[in-house]
């Protein structure tokens, strides 16, 4: 399979990215947005940016595209690993909180599955370790504007976690899947500093899966699942007989007259 990286704010950009797919000639085309959550304002606009460079296109690969894997086992287990780690080379905190990115709470009302979604995966993960009521909680970052978002907010809650007497916290960024300002800068520096400053006295940030072995195979698993029934995924399938029934087409559209 052929790989292309895309941003939906940044560089390389999602055109570009289909672009280069375009340029290789790829007739089938799996679009993997790295929200595990599904929210519009994420996936939702992935899939927009990726329709109005297709609707430029003459030929349209077949397309498919992964909504979401907030629930995947694979992804559950990388998490799981992941917390089992941290607790591995640091003392176990008190408690672990799991923080996502919020959203708008009218968008919540207007029948957005992200709050639904985050729950299910923070619950899982609490599951998979163990953890009982108490232990473990959700909460929302990253809010700004006017707007009431989802709550609880991840910085008010770390603060009344300290002023109640909790000492020490792990948090745990699920939504993200690489690092970035609003898990190294928001949760690691500011909020650690909100935490200490109301009377906490150890912090511990839970690194996003990254490019961690198991988070890869995770993400390759997905992919090969939701490949299945097309040709390239089948064990019959023979690179070398395709390539060369491939020559073969374009020998014969050559000789009916089409463009090089």
């Amino acid at each position: 399979m052929k790989v292309v990286l895309g941003m939906r704010y940044g560089q390389p950009s999602i055109r570009e990215a289909l672009e280069e797919l375009r340029g290789a000639n790829v007739q089938r085309l799996l679009v993997l947005p790295l929200y595990p959550q599904y929210a519009a304002a994420t996936t939702a606009s992935t899939f927009d940016a990726v329709a109005a460079t297709l609707r430029q296109w003459r030929w349209l690969p077949e397309m498919r595209m992964v909504m979401g894997y907030h629930d995947d086992p694979r992804y559950i287990a990388a998490l799981q690993q992941s917390v089992e780690a941290h607790w591995a080379r640091h003392d176990r905190a008190e408690r672990l909180l799991m923080s996502f990115h919020g959203i708008p709470r009218e968008s919540f009302l207007a029948g957005d599955p992200y709050h639904c979604q985050c729950h299910k995966t923070a619950r899982l993960l609490a599951e998979s370790l163990a953890l009982r009521d108490g232990q473990w909680s959700v909460a929302f970052q990253s809010r700004f504007g006017p707007r009431k978002w989802l709550e609880p907010y991840t910085d008010v809650t770390l603060k009344e976690w300290a002023r109640s007497g909790v000492k020490s916290v792990d948090v745990i960024c699920p939504g993200f899947a690489a690092d970035c300002l609003e898990t190294l800068e928001e949760i690691n520096i500011r909020y650690r500093e909100a935490f200490l400053a109301a009377g906490g006295e150890r912090f511990g940030y839970i690194p996003a899966l990254n490019d961690t072995p198991e988070h890869i195979t995770a993400l390759a698993r997905l992919v090969l699942r939701h490949t299945q029934g097309w040709p390239e995924t089948s064990p019959s399938w023979n690179a070398a007989s395709d390539a060369a029934t491939r020559r073969q087409t374009k020998e014969r559209a050559c000789i009916l007259g089409s463009p090089q």
